[in-house]
């Protein structure tokens, strides 16, 4: 396959973390550690075969999120000539072996990437279960990759994985904490009167809006540890806003929310890589922000609506002090994700310089400030 020049950028290389490479192809790797790396359709079909078994190696997927991780693989199907629906149907029927999507994986990069987007998709919607350790440990010792550095990988997208929603308690203090009180009997007065927060109108807009342009830029990035960024930061902002309107959440509760609206967690992951990977820009080792990534954003730009959506929809929630039914909220979402999309373009010069001032090499301390 035909490699561009090496070039110089500032933005730092993901390590390659095959084994047993020679000393001689070592050096020729830091040598040409800048360059740019473009999959070829054999290769994509692999890592999207691999990435949808990722989603459902743990078998515990309910009927909505299997219903909710075909409609994505239908939707990315007219990103690119790859038939996702096909691939679903393989792998949701076992058509398809590992060792058969492996061998579609012709390039170290093909095979890193293979595995970072697993490790996401299996990190997707929390920590790794045992079947989803095994899955990965199997994947890791298919693609013949070293395992210490492919385990230093996993633990960093865990680490994104267990923060929690709320600011200043650790992961444990919040899995063990009780479930949120439900309102009280006068909640529908309350309702009714609407509840009050302790932020302004404006300051809302703003963290919503904040929120919806660094999750924006978070899509122009080519690490993979950025696509899996996101959704513990969406996770924050519905926690921030229900906080503000005096409701303690935990990430149960955010989690059901989320589902209520129809985002799945693991599917959304597969939607933002899936975009990044078709659209040639997952992967990546470096580059500039602008050019055919701005023709991406401008094309997609699923994390600023979804996020900007989420943002607008909690807050109606918990000012009405949780009383809508389900059905109101999937439309509401649905109403409001529209109006999101049609606003990204407005906002895409503002998300493409959020874009150039983030350090993926610190995504866990991004994810954690929210």
């Amino acid at each position: 396959m035909r490699r561009c020049r090496a070039r110089s950028y500032a933005r730092r290389p993901r390590p390659c973390i095959l084994r047993n490479l020679p000393p001689a192809a070592a050096d020729q790797g830091r040598s040409r550690r800048q360059e740019t790396y473009s999959m070829n359709e054999q290769e994509q079909k692999g890592i999207l075969t691999l990435s949808l078994m990722a989603a459902f190696a743990d078998g515990s997927k309910d009927e909505s999120e299997r219903a909710e991780v075909k409609r994505i693989a239908d939707a990315l199907a007219g990103e690119g000539s790859i038939n996702l629906a096909a691939l679903y149907q393989d792998v949701l029927l076992k058509r398809v072996s590992m060792a058969a999507a492996v061998a579609m994986l012709t390039s170290p990069e093909a095979r890193q990437l293979a595995f970072e987007m697993a490790v996401c998709v299996c990190d997707a919607d929390g920590v790794q279960s045992p079947p989803e350790k095994q899955f990965l440990a199997d994947l890791r010792d298919a693609l013949a990759l070293d395992v210490q550095q492919s385990v230093a990988y996993s633990q960093q997208a865990e680490a994104i994985a267990a923060l929690p929603v709320a600011w200043g308690r650790s992961a444990d203090s919040e899995a063990a904490s009780p479930p949120p009180a439900a309102p009280t009997a006068a909640a529908p007065a309350a309702a009714a009167a609407g509840y009050a927060s302790t932020m302004s109108e404006d300051e809302i807009d703003r963290a919503i809006l904040n929120a919806a342009i660094l999750n924006g830029a978070l899509e122009l990035l080519p690490e993979s540890l950025s696509t899996m960024a996101i959704i513990p930061l969406q996770m924050k902002l519905v926690y921030r806003i229900g906080k503000s309107y005096g409701f303690e959440l935990d990430r149960t509760h955010i989690k059901d929310f989320l589902a209520t609206l129809g985002v799945g967690l693991t599917s959304q992951y597969l939607e933002q890589a899936g975009r990044k990977l078709l659209g040639g820009l997952l992967g990546k080792a470096g580059g500039k922000l602008l050019g055919s990534i701005g023709k991406q954003a401008v094309s997609s730009g699923m994390s600023f609506a979804s996020t900007y959506a989420l943002g607008h929809v909690a807050r109606r929630y918990y000012a009405g002090g949780r009383s809508f039914s389900a059905q109101m909220l999937r439309d509401s979402f649905d109403r409001v994700l529209g109006e999101a999309k049609g606003l990204q373009t407005r906002y895409l010069p503002e998300i493409q310089a959020r874009a150039r001032t983030l350090d993926t090499a610190q995504i866990v301390d991004l994810v954690r400030r929210g």
